[in-house]
């Protein structure tokens, strides 16, 4: 009899545990909230519009087409994509908009154009962050991150101290670049990772390979083809998938066999693997006993940024706008302070607006457009209908 596994969430990291398993023989079952696979990565259709809900850029890649690969599959066996040129569109003001170019020798122009001597800076720049990338993807990201000390055994020491673990994103960029816009370029890829620039490891600047040097792609039919693609591998792997059901509690008895209870039905398992957010699952799903970290572990902690989105139909074709947009009309800084330092609604927000109809015209009607808008906000915020309507507006 095989050992069955349960899962909790079917978002990407959910579905890539459940494949692992099924991959080693593991009887696996999914348990999934909602209607659809994907987690965050959902997506909704109304009066002809389709919406990607959560992830909009598609950035690394070799990183999905290496996962496909661990199971003897293409990713072309389950969607294609496409690169975006240009890739996205920075506005830093009314009329005032520059366009990120997919080539590198367009690229190293601009970044000439806009401080002279930065187009060789650049390139240096990037050749350091594809080290970065190279040995953080294919080394670093693989370890289990238990403990500070894996970085310090011999094998990695060396590559630590080139690494630049030990200093931040925002001293490293000014190295080479000292332009306010640079310098909002560069840094923006951080706001990915949920800190500030100042609080982020030069070590990420594998980022910017990854947004510059392996560009910005859409697969073909919308962000959601991923987790169409993932899904089906998975059930080809004979992992079984159960929507609509809401893991109330998982169940420790101190024996192999765990249990995790639903607002339905009670599951029994040899591994229970839970790819909920920790601290969900760690406050809401496990006893007093079975928790790894108290309350006050939690409070003190700094959270990932929350964000305010819209999903809007319009009914005329839009000018001005790419597939993607940065509106960086006001400084980086101050928007990230009222993030992470004093947490509020920000008074000027930074904004970013995807455009998928662009690139994809089967995602509105003919004549129509998608936009998706994402203001970045600090978690726990009071949220209501008046708040929402007033950054509406």
């Amino acid at each position: 009899m095989p050992k069955k596994a349960l899962v909790i969430g079917s978002g990407f990291s959910g579905m890539s545990a459940a494949t692992h398993l099924a991959h080693k023989g593991y009887d696996v079952t999914v348990i999934e909230k909602h209607a659809i696979a994907g987690g965050r990565a959902r997506t909704m259709a109304q009066q002809g519009f389709t919406f990607d809900m959560g992830p909009s850029w598609y950035w690394m890649p070799d990183v999905f087409d290496a996962y496909f690969e661990k199971f003897g599959k293409k990713r072309n066996d389950y969607y294609h994509i496409e690169r975006l040129s240009p890739s996205y569109r920075v506005y830093f003001g009314k009329n005032d908009a520059v366009d990120l170019p997919s080539s590198m020798d367009e690229l190293e122009r601009l970044f000439e154009s806009i401080e002279p001597g930065t187009g060789k800076k650049l390139n240096t720049f990037l050749k350091q962050a594809q080290y970065k990338y190279e040995v953080g993807i294919n080394e670093f990201v693989y370890l289990p991150s238990l403990n500070i000390l894996e970085l310090l055994k011999p094998k990695y020491l060396p590559q630590a101290f080139k690494l630049d673990l030990f200093s931040s994103i925002r001293s490293h960029v000014r190295k080479y670049f000292t332009h306010p816009r640079l310098l909002q370029i560069v840094e923006f890829p951080v706001l990915f990772l949920g800190a500030l620039p100042q609080n982020t490891p030069a070590l990420y600047t594998l980022m910017n390979y990854a947004d510059m040097s392996l560009g910005t792609w859409y697969p073909k039919g919308g962000m959601y083809k991923i987790v169409e693609g993932m899904q089906r591998l998975a059930e080809e792997k004979g992992v079984k998938f159960l929507f609509n059901e809401t893991v109330t509690a998982i169940n420790d008895n101190g024996k192999i066999v765990q249990s995790v209870v639903t607002d339905q039905n009670i599951y029994t398992a040899d591994v229970v693997i839970s790819s909920a957010d920790y601290h969900h699952t760690d406050t809401k799903l496990l006893s007093q006993k079975t928790r790894n970290y108290s309350d006050t572990y939690w409070d003190s902690r700094t959270m990932a940024p929350s964000s305010l989105l819209f999903y809007l139909g319009i009914n005329k074709k839009l000018k001005n706008l790419l597939h993607h947009n940065l509106f960086f009309h006001e400084g980086l800084d101050q928007h990230a302070d009222q993030i992470y330092t004093n947490p509020q609604w920000p008074s000027k927000p930074l904004f970013y607006v995807s455009v998928t109809s662009l690139t994809d015209p089967t995602a509105a009607p003919e004549g129509c457009e998608n936009l998706f808008v994402l203001v970045p906000v600090a978690p726990n915020l009071q949220d209501n209908e008046t708040i929402r309507a007033y950054y509406y507006d």
